[in-house]
């Protein structure tokens, strides 16, 4: 039986309010993923490392995105 390892891939996440900052957080923690995101204060929020969403668990992760 082949055991797979599983590859590393660049994901692509359009959107960065609850849904798509939660799942940009959790495939961050083994891909690398781009969020992008239309509204500025989002985006320069994410850049500094601050989650512009109230969640405990993305809160808990800010070096995923």
């Amino acid at each position: 039986m082949k055991i797979q390892t599983m590859r590393n891939y660049t994901i692509a996440v359009a959107g960065t309010g609850y849904v798509g900052l939660s799942i940009a957080t959790l495939l961050a923690q083994r891909h690398k993923v781009i969020a992008v995101d239309v509204i500025p204060e989002k985006v320069d929020k994410i850049n500094r490392r601050v989650s512009p969403i109230q969640d405990d668990y993305i809160e808990k992760y800010p070096e995923t995105f």
